[in-house]
């Protein structure tokens, strides 16, 4: 028997529905703070993630899943990769159709699959789901406050409670280099007591460092007293604005002077919402600023920020979850050929009215199709016998009343709202 790949889930009703509810509510509160769909092909040109994520990160490293497919002598091999987050390829769609050309400001909203080839444990899929927003064209500080805002809303409107939103700020890319330059001088003589992880970012991308999991390296960055002397006064005050901003919004937060994210493109305004009931892979969402990237990717100079929200992980810290989303209002049962015949004329005219309706292909007894309809929690079941058919008639049950009565059969196939709605 095959089984699913490790790290990938099948999703089924009733979760389904759940899934379905998250992504109704997002569209419509996406839609209210001016942000439109895009969406990207799941597989990109891995020179595409290089270049944005850092041939450093531990995405380009160790995460990603390259694509291998045949090629003839003539053909030039293609280095393809399924995406392993959703940034740059709205960077890449925003350049490739010379939007930044025709709009001087874009905001796009995404929701779909993501790859990372990750030890799975809970919260950490190798295929997840990712809910994200992208605005391009504007270095406002209050952008990103708005950004905070709609996260937050869509968490409260998910059902999320205790979560906890962390901030920081990485400053420019000068603010960047000094940053690194002061981390490299603080970790002088204690390379070795860090995991051999960090003794390799040391080298490499020394940032990284702040981002380690192991509790030996989190105790050395503990007391370590970074401060924020290495921003510049331009991004000193932009941080200011965004704190003012959450301030007057009443949105809590916590300054985390460790929080760089994993990716080298964030610049300025970093942050991150974490939830406890997760354990150690406790990230709900995180984002920020990435004010370079569009450049470093062959466009114009052009400041942008965003974020994304791991929707299984939304999944798992949802405390009350609505099953009852189950969208099918009517039930029909037949009971004889014929019965069926005009059972398919009847479950026609209520769909054409837009009433979901579902029926008994099995032909099991009417008790056995009656408990099918009560697991299936619908509002009304029609039952339509030899009898009911020589009559003209049908048999309308209410299941939520646990009413029955007589309705004629031409009548509710010609108005069916006025018995079902």
């Amino acid at each position: 028997m095959y089984k699913s790949v490790r790290g990938t889930k099948d999703i089924f009703c009733p979760e389904i529905f759940f899934w379905q509810d998250i992504e109704i509510k997002a569209r419509k509160i996406l839609s209210n703070y001016g942000y439109e769909e895009i969406r990207t092909p799941l597989i990109e040109n891995i020179e595409l993630f290089n270049r944005s994520l850092g041939s450093a990160s531990e995405v380009v490293n160790k995460q990603m899943f390259l694509v291998k497919r045949a090629v003839s002598d003539t053909e030039e091999k293609e280095h393809i990769v399924l995406r392993p987050e959703g940034t740059a390829p709205v960077v890449r769609a925003y350049l490739e159709n010379n939007l930044d050309k025709k709009k001087d400001f874009v905001k796009f909203f995404y929701i779909g699959a993501m790859f990372r080839a990750e030890r799975p444990q809970k919260g950490r899929l190798r295929q997840f789901h990712h809910l994200g927003v992208e605005a391009i064209g504007s270095a406002s500080s209050y952008l990103d406050v708005e950004l905070i805002m709609l996260a937050e809303e869509l968490l409260i409107n998910f059902g999320v409670e205790g979560y906890k939103i962390n901030i920081n700020s990485l400053g420019c890319s000068q603010d960047k280099k000094k940053f690194a330059l002061l981390i490299k001088k603080a970790l002088e003589g204690k390379i070795k007591d860090l995991c051999l992880d960090c003794q390799k970012r040391y080298k490499t991308n020394i940032l990284r460092i702040l981002d380690c999991k192991n509790k030996n390296c989190q105790q050395i960055l503990r007391g370590l007293n970074l401060g924020k002397d290495y921003l510049c006064k331009d991004c000193q005050l932009h941080f200011e604005e965004v704190k003012e901003g959450l301030d007057s919004l009443n949105i809590g937060y916590e300054v985390s002077p460790f929080l760089v994210r994993g990716l080298d493109y964030y610049t300025r305004t970093v942050f991150e919402i974490t939830h406890s009931d997760l354990g150690s892979q406790d990230a709900i969402g995180a984002g920020g600023r990435y004010d370079n990237l569009i450049e470093e990717l062959g466009g114009p100079p052009k400041p942008a920020a965003g974020f994304a929200l791991g929707l299984e992980r939304v999944f798992l810290v949802v405390k009350h979850k609505d099953f009852s989303l189950n969208p099918l209002q009517v039930f029909v049962i037949g009971l004889g050929k014929e019965s069926q015949k005009q059972m398919l004329k009847i479950l026609r005219s209520l769909r054409q009215n837009n009433i979901s309706a579902d029926a008994d292909y099995q032909e099991k007894s009417l008790k056995a199709a009656l408990r099918r309809a009560d697991a299936l929690k619908v509002k009304f079941v029609i039952i339509l016998g030899d009898l009911e058919l020589k009559k003209g008639i049908l048999q309308l049950k209410d299941m939520q009343k646990g009413t029955q009565k007589e309705v004629g059969l031409e009548e509710l196939i010609n108005n069916p709202k006025e018995f079902l709605c």
